[in-house]
């Protein structure tokens, strides 16, 4: 057996040294020289291009070797060198002239103060939380007496406000809180889910609309402040006419809404592309949403899309929450829905001041609208489901998918030629058919001896007692009701283009009446009809906004469209609301008032009429029996009138009237 072994061993010897087999271990060793080789000609070439660069080329090597290993130094050192320069540029504006630089230093220490915040809870925002967690802990314990009381003592308040501020302004005032009531408890009594409602949201999201108004429209600083930005966005928004210009010619004005004002829709929204790129628009809607989250106790999708919507459109800000569209509770689509409804975009606000709107009551009625937005959605549809969780670090808003600020403007101007498209055939369609209506309407009520029934009259009167609650007199309820059913039935930019017919004929003075047809409103009822109108809140808006939002998310098209109608209303609301805390809030100028309280049947002396008087009084001079010179704005019959009511010592009226 051992032998048989032996001689199978030798026979496999023999054919391996005929066949020549490669020994493991000599192959390891053939590998290892060739890989050296490989390493040795590499190491080779490289060293000959190292020897073929230039000086200029092995420094630049050397420089951003240098950076890449100080990348954070190198970061913070431009960053100081930028905002050092920044401060010089703004000192040196000042001291050149301190008027003049008045806004480019609101701007940077506005900048200045949100950057600092940033820094501050980035680096120490963990350490802040524990160190206030005993006052958090207390608060938190104590909250629903706290919350309670807060609740009780800002109501006292306001109706103690009301009081005084009826008895000077008179009490058209009480009629736009009455209205505001109204309209909440009718919000209340046909909720989805009566008695689920959060009373934060409701109390909060009023307050805040109370509180910004009560800032833009009764303290000088606001109001001046709200004026200058107004006449900013005016300069803004005028430099599409050269666009315009360039492309229809110096005739442009002559077709005023679709070469004049259409194209304001596509230079905006260039420009709020541009701030979707750099990142600021996501940003800045952040850091509102944050601030709607914190005081109204709502989650932050839906607080991020309130926000949101004060600058974009719905279809944009259902874009901007794309990822969390099909995990939000059917309430919160019907917050995000009807945050869309109550507002208008940064594009449809440069339209409407195009057309000749009030840029002021605008750009307030656009923020003022977002938290009565959630405050209504929450009321009319609560929560009652349980909410995914989506905390704020977790949150990441969808910011542009530009490479480069050209693309970024490029494409904004791009999106914008549907809209464009989109709004022009729509306004055709909607006035023909209004006019079919219109006559079809005459038909019928002429078999009745009532030609003039059309569309607007049946409007006026559907919504004449919503307007006359929002405030509106009761000789201007009846237009201003008309011009909301257009709104709401037609859309928007219909309404405001009659708004601003009714506009021109109060200020070009012509009568008041013609065959007992009232021409045009007073400018307190023009503010409301304004603050009413600012909004989405038509049925097409409502297609659009379901077929937006079904397209993002299509396994909640079904919720989507089941809470639509609701948030439709809901949205109106919103609107409603903010026209009547403007009414509350909104005192015309002198001029303006004493204008309209003359072309009353009955005038009611107030103290804000005595005091319009005495400032008319005083901007006269008078020069002889009839040679006298009004200043202030002022007309003759605005002086024929407070003479009537009350002649001052140092005025002759007599000599007058």
């Amino acid at each position: 057996m051992s032998e048989r072994v032996v001689m199978e061993l030798n026979e496999t010897h023999k054919q391996n040294e005929e066949q020549g087999t490669d020994n493991k271990a000599f192959e390891v060793e053939i590998h290892t020289e060739v890989d050296c080789a490989s390493e040795d000609e590499e190491n080779a070439h490289k060293n000959l291009n190292h020897r073929n660069k230039s000086l200029v080329e092995k420094k630049q090597d050397a420089l951003l070797g240098y950076l890449a290993k100080y990348k954070d130094q190198s970061h913070l050192i431009v960053k100081l060198v930028w905002t050092t320069g920044l401060v010089a540029m703004v000192i040196s504006a000042c001291v050149l002239d301190f008027h003049r630089a008045v806004g480019l230093l609101v701007i940077s220490l506005v900048a200045i103060v949100f950057l600092a915040w940033d820094w501050m809870m980035e680096w120490y925002g963990d350490w802040l939380w524990e160190v206030f967690s005993p006052v958090r802990d207390l608060l938190t314990r104590n909250w629903f007496w706290i919350r309670w009381m807060i609740y009780v003592l800002v109501l006292v308040a306001v109706v103690c406000w009301l009081a005084l501020d009826t008895a000077q302004q008179g009490t058209r005032q009480l009629v736009s809180f009455s209205g505001l009531l109204l309209l909440v408890f009718l919000m209340l009594m046909f909720s989805k889910h009566p008695f689920v409602w959060c009373w934060q949201t409701l109390f909060c999201g009023i307050g805040l609309q109370f509180l910004f108004g009560l800032l833009t429209l009764r303290t000088s600083f606001g109001l001046s402040a709200v004026k200058w930005l107004s006449s900013q966005a005016e300069i803004f928004l005028s430099y599409a006419d050269v666009g315009s210009q360039f492309v229809f010619g110096d005739s442009y004005t002559d077709h005023f809404f679709v070469f004049r004002v259409m194209p304001i829709l596509i230079f905006v929204s260039s420009v709020v592309s541009i701030l979707y790129h750099i990142g600021f628009m996501p940003w800045l809607v952040g850091k509102i949403g944050f601030l709607m989250q914190v005081t109204m106790k709502t989650s932050p999708v839906e607080s991020m899309a309130a926000a949101g919507n004060m600058f974009l459109g719905n279809t944009d800000t259902a874009l901007l929450i794309r990822p969390y569209i099909s995990e939000l509770s059917i309430s919160e689509i019907h917050a995000v829905m009807t945050g869309g409804f109550a507002s208008i975009s940064g594009a449809g606000l440069g339209v409407y001041i195009s057309l000749g709107v009030d840029a002021t009551h605008l750009l307030t009625a656009s923020i003022m609208s977002a938290p009565a937005s959630l405050a209504i959605a929450k009321m009319f549809w609560p929560e009652k489901e349980t909410i995914v969780s989506i905390s704020n670090q977790n949150l990441r808003l969808i910011k542009g998918e530009s490479s480069n600020l050209l693309e970024a403007a490029s494409q904004g101007a791009s999106r914008a030629v549907g809209v464009v498209a989109s709004i022009i055939a729509n306004i055709i369609a909607f006035l023909a058919l209004l006019a079919f209506f219109d006559s079809v309407l005459s038909w019928l009520g002429g078999m009745f001896d009532f030609p003039q029934l059309s569309f607007s009259l049946i409007c006026s009167y559907i919504f004449m007692p919503l307007s006359f609650m929002m405030g509106v007199s009761w000789e201007d309820s009846f237009i201003v009701a008309e011009l909301i059913g257009i709104k709401t039935f037609l859309n928007e930019f219909v309404a405001y283009q009659k708004l601003i017919q009714l506009i021109k004929k109060r200020t070009e003075g012509g009568p008041e009446y013609v065959n007992g047809v009232k021409q045009y409103i007073s400018v307190h009822s023009e503010a409301i009809a304004t603050y009413a109108l600012c909004g989405f809140s038509n049925i097409a808006s409502m297609g659009i906004s379901i077929g937006a939002m079904s397209a993002l998310a299509p396994n909640r098209q079904s919720d989507i469209t089941s809470c639509s109608l609701r948030a439709l209303v809901a949205g109106s609301v919103a609107c409603f609301m903010t026209a009547c805390i403007a009414g509350m809030l909104y005192i015309p100028d002198c001029p303006d008032f004493l204008n309209t309280e003359f072309n009353k049947t009955n005038v009611i002396s107030s103290k804000r009429l005595l005091d319009c008087c005495a400032q008319l009084h005083h901007s006269v001079t008078m020069y002889g029996p009839w040679n006298v010179t009004i200043g202030g704005g002022f007309t003759e019959s605005d002086l024929h009138g407070c003479c009537t009511l009350s002649a001052p010592k140092n005025l002759n009226c007599s000599s007058l009237i």
